[in-house]
C-alpha cells in the first residue's frame, strides 16, 4: 500500500525555497517518521547487508537516518540524569589516529556520552554539556593513566575520588617485563652468534645439538605467553617455560615477580594494600631493572589513583567492556560517512534507549 501526499514548497524569509515541514516525516528527510523507526530498529540489531537490502536503501543513507533518530531521541531524553560515577576511556574507530573518547556510567553500564577526539578538549566538551552543577555531582572518575583525562578532571570536577583501573596499571608492569624479556633474548642471541664467530665453524650441521646461548635465545623468544599469563592461567608447558626462565636467568625471573607482585596488590584490602605499594615501590626502586625503575615512578605519581580504585572497587572494567561493544559496531558502521554516524548507532545500541519497532506495543 503507498500513501501520497504533496509536500509544497515555500519561500522562507531566512532560508528561500524549501520544502515545507510535514507530521508524517522529519523535515527535509525524505522519508516517513516509520521508515526511519523502522531502519533504526534494524541497524541496531541486524547487519548492514540485511539493512540495506530488506529497505532497498544505501548504507550512507542509513547514517544520515540514525543520526537523526539520536538526535530526536536524545533531545527527548536526560542522558546525565543520576550521574554519579563515570569511567573515561578512548577507543581507535578508525586508521590514522582516529579516536573516540566515550563516557560510560558505572551504575547503569549505559554509554551516555562519546566524541570524535583524545585530547582535552574533547572531554572538556562532555564537562560543558554536563555542566557545572552537574559535574560537582560527580563522586567517583575511573580512567587510565592518561594526564590529559587526568587534567581536566582535576579542573572540572575536583571533589571527585580519581581511581586508576587496575587493569591498565598491571599492563604497564607486563609492558616492561616484556621489554626486559626482548632485552634478554637479544641478549642471548649476540653471545650466540659471538660464540659461533669464535669458535669459527660457522652454520653448524642440522644434527648437531643447538648451542646453550642458542638454545637459551630460543626458550626466551617463546616464552611471552608464559611471563604474561596469570600463574593460574598457565598451561603445563608454559608453567615448565616459567619455571626454567626464572631458574636459568635471573633478571627476566626478577621482572616477573615484580610484575605479579603489582597484581597482588589489587586483591589487597586497602589497608594491606596501602603498606604492600610501599614495599612494591621500594623493590622496584633498588631491583637495578631500567624498566621497572622508570616504572615504580609512574606508580609514585599515580599511587593516590592507585589506592583510590583498590579502595572503592572500582575500575574500567565496564568501560572496557563497552568498548568491545563498541568496536563491533564500528565493524558494523564501515562506510559512514562522518563519525557522527557511528556515535549515533552507538548511542542508540548502548545508551539505554533502543529504537522501538513502529507499530507493536
Amino acid at each position: 500500500m503507498f500513501l501520497e501526499a504533496e509536500s509544497p514548497r515555500v519561500s522562507c524569509r531566512d532560508h528561500g525555497v524549501t520544502v515545507a515541514a510535514v507530521p508524517w516525516a522529519r523535515h527535509q528527510s525524505g522519508h516517513t517518521h516509520h521508515f526511519d523507526a523502522q531502519v533504526a530498529w534494524l541497524a541496531t540489531r541486524t547487519s548492514k547487508t540485511a539493512v540495506t537490502k530488506l529497505m532497498r536503501i544505501a548504507w550512507r543513507t542509513v547514517g544520515a537516518i540514525i543520526t537523526r533518530v539520536w538526535a530526536e531521541t536524545a533531545a527527548a531524553q536526560d542522558q546525565f540524569a543520576g550521574l554519579t560515577r563515570i569511567g573515561i576511556d578512548e577507543i581507535s574507530y578508525k586508521r590514522g589516529q582516529k579516536y573516540l573518547t566515550v563516557v560510560v556510567d558505572h551504575d547503569s553500564g549505559r554509554l551516555v556520552w562519546a566524541a570524535p577526539g583524545q585530547d582535552k578538549a574533547t572531554l572538556n566538551t562532555f564537562f560543558d554539556a554536563l555542566g557545572p552543577e552537574r559535574s560537582a555531582q560527580i563522586t567517583h572518575v575511573s580512567a587510565d593513566g592518561a594526564a590529559w583525562i587526568a587534567v581536566v578532571v582535576a579542573v572540572r570536577c575536583p571533589n571527585a575520588v580519581r581511581c586508576a583501573d587496575p587493569f591498565h596499571v598491571v599492563k604497564w608492569a607486563t609492558d616492561a617485563l616484556d621489554e626486559v624479556r626482548r632485552g634478554a633474548w637479544n641478549d642471548a642471541r649476540k653471545a650466540a652468534r659471538s660464540n659461533e664467530a669464535r669458535r669459527g665453524r660457522g652454520r653448524p650441521a642440522k644434527d648437531t645439538p643447538p648451542r646453550p646461548d642458542s638454545a637459551q635465545a630460543t626458550a626466551l623468544k617463546n616464552s611471552r605467553y608464559a611471563l604474561w599469563k596469570n600463574p593460574e592461567n598457565l598451561t603445563e608447558k608454559q608453567q615448565v617455560k616459567l619455571a626454567w626462565v626464572v631458574q636459568t636467568d635471573p633478571t627476566p625471573g626478577r621482572a616477573y615477580y615484580l610484575k605479579e607482585g603489582l597484581r597482588v596488590i589489587f586483591k589487597l584490602p586497602h589497608d594491606e594494600a596501602i603498606e604492600a605499594l610501599d614495599k612494591w615501590v621500594g623493590w622496584a626502586r633498588r631491583c637495578r631493572i631500567p624498566a621497572f625503575v622508570k616504572l615504580q615512578r609512574s606508580i609514585v605519581t599515580h599511587r593516590p589513583a592507585i589506592l583510590a580504585s583498590i579502595e572503592h572497587g572500582l575500575s574500567n572494567g565496564r568501560v572496557e567492556s563497552m568498548n568491545t561493544k563498541i568496536r563491533l559496531i564500528t565493524r558494523i558502521a564501515f562506510g559512514f560517512k562522518s563519525p557522527e554516524a557511528l556515535i549515533a548507532l552507538a548511542m542508540l545500541s548502548l545508551g539505554g534507549h533502543r529504537p522501538v519497532l513502529p507499530g507493536r506495543i
